[in-house]
């Protein structure tokens, strides 16, 4: 089921102590630890789930042997992340880990992406954008209160929705960027 909160002031010291967590165990192997999704836009309604980026210089066996020792199980059937429309479509583009925490009481989702590529730019992009433009913000919560009352119980009409929603926000957030002269800052590990 699908559940949208109100924005929790504790989700950032939340990733805070997990970032530290994967960065005791992953050391080198992670370039970057980043909280990403919306629960590291303040003000942003959102799943009680943190979601965290860590970039690699590529997806290795040394690195899943890594990830589950920090706890988390990679999703065989979660490898590639959604192609928005007018992107790219070579596949190594948008390949991803997707894990999840074993046992944990925290619900996390661990996104690991290859840094340099379109889906890890995507998402710190996606971030920092709605994290510059509350009415972007604003509105993007609003869309997601709206689906998760009609399709809470239906997780694949909420993302068929949201994910092209989401492909829209990218169009703004690009002209910010290209506009600003946006990089992404230091990891937020």
């Amino acid at each position: 089921m699908i559940a949208i909160v109100p924005y929790q002031c504790d989700w950032p010291g939340q990733f805070a102590r997990l970032g530290q967590e994967l960065r005791d165990v992953l050391g080198d192997l992670a370039l970057r630890i980043d909280h990403i999704g919306s629960t590291s836009v303040p003000g942003l309604a959102a799943k009680d789930i943190i979601d965290i980026q860590v970039s690699v210089h590529a997806l290795t066996t040394q690195l899943h042997d890594a990830l589950e020792r920090a706890g988390y199980e990679p999703l065989a059937h979660i490898t590639y992340d959604h192609v928005p429309a007018g992107r790219p479509k070579d596949p190594e583009q948008w390949r991803k880990w997707f894990c999840n925490e074993r046992g944990g009481a925290r619900r996390v989702n661990l996104h690991v992406r290859v840094a340099e590529r379109a889906n890890q730019r995507y998402a710190v992009l996606f971030r920092d954008y709605l994290r510059a433009n509350g009415e972007a913000t604003a509105a993007y919560g609003q869309v997601k209160m709206a689906l998760a009352g009609y399709h809470a119980e239906n997780e694949e009409a909420y993302y068929a929705i949201k994910d092209p929603v989401c492909d829209i926000i990218m169009v703004g957030a690009e002209a910010w960027a290209a506009g600003t002269g946006w990089v992404p800052g230091p990891s937020d590990e």
